[in-house]
């Protein structure tokens, strides 16, 4: 999948171009249908499908306060996405100039920049543009003008209700990661980039990959088996969520970190993704760092049992 920042990366045109548009956190299984269309109407046009959306969640920049917390790093939507067989990605930088265009705007420019889009495909409910003025009614609108047939498709259902980003962000903060894997159509997973701890880890004898996840959706506080997965190698592994509240520090943050089984080697700058297998226990305070010791030794064999 060739991923652009704008149209003239494209090289020679092809006759037709499908295009999906949306944010797509998570690639659930919503997100897929569009995309599995989109791809479907470019064998069928004898074109090239193109999936469009933005590095960062639009209310980032347009309602700071209500930025919801995400299922998926960037990366990992971008590998999502390529794994479903899309040609091309427009991966637009979603700041306050692009913010300020109307949805006709956009799909203007989309139309002149790509050349002859000859479908587009997005969820029922999907808007865009400043103030929300684009939507499937202002897409048929222009598609009848530019010659681009429109799909707009309904949520798809699961257990009777839509699966959303929203509903999966749920399920995940509840620690129901079955039903997040269900409606994400793959194995629910975290990832982040390995960034440098305080070194607790290697002391104890079981050294730790420090995960980057701010603003993220997390499941709930405790230790469970993995599969860690990082420049195409897995390994078995220990993950621990949570406060660390043996150390007894006054304003103790939240650390994801995960002991790679039989690794050894540095992952620092990497982005490990974290395949969450089963919960192991919950977090707990233990009466001194020897006490945890012998417990993470204990969780490493509950571990092996559990893959």
């Amino acid at each position: 999948m060739q991923i652009l920042s704008a149209g003239a990366e494209m090289g020679p045109r092809p006759r037709k171009l499908c295009v999906a548009i949306g944010f797509f956190d998570g690639v659930h299984l919503g997100h897929q249908q569009i995309i599995r269309q989109t791809i479907a109407d470019a064998r069928q046009y004898e074109g090239q499908s193109l999936v469009v959306t933005f590095d960062r969640h639009p209310n980032t920049v347009v309602a700071p306060a209500r930025v919801p917390p995400l299922i998926y790093s960037l990366p990992q939507k971008l590998r999502a996405i390529e794994a479903l067989g899309a040609d091309l990605l427009w991966l637009i930088p979603f700041d306050q100039a692009f913010s300020e265009q109307t949805g006709e705007e956009f799909v203007r420019r989309l139309a002149r920049e790509f050349g002859h889009v000859r479908s587009v495909c997005v969820g029922a409910n999907f808007v865009f543009g400043r103030k929300r003025t684009g939507n499937v009614e202002l897409l048929r609108k222009l598609g009848a003008e530019l010659k681009f047939a429109v799909h707009g498709l309904a949520a798809v259902a699961l257990d009777g209700k839509a699966v959303s980003s929203t509903r999966i962000r749920e399920s995940i903060l509840a620690g129901d990661l079955d039903a997040a894997s269900q409606r994400l159509g793959r194995a629910y997973s975290l990832a982040g980039t390995v960034v440098r701890g305080d070194g607790l880890g290697a002391q104890l004898g079981f050294p730790t990959a420090n995960l980057e996840v701010a603003g993220r959706a997390l499941p709930p506080r405790g230790v469970y088996a993995v599969h860690a997965e990082a420049a195409e190698r897995r390994w078995r592994a220990v993950l621990n969520l949570g406060l660390r509240p043996t150390l007894g520090q006054s304003h103790p943050q939240l650390r994801v970190e995960a002991h790679l089984i039989d690794f050894h080697g540095d992952l620092y700058g990497q982005e490990l993704e974290v395949v969450f297998v089963e919960k192991l226990r919950e977090e707990q305070k233990f009466e001194s760092l020897a006490a945890l010791r012998d417990q993470i030794a204990r969780d490493l064999l509950d571990a092996q049992m559990r893959f």
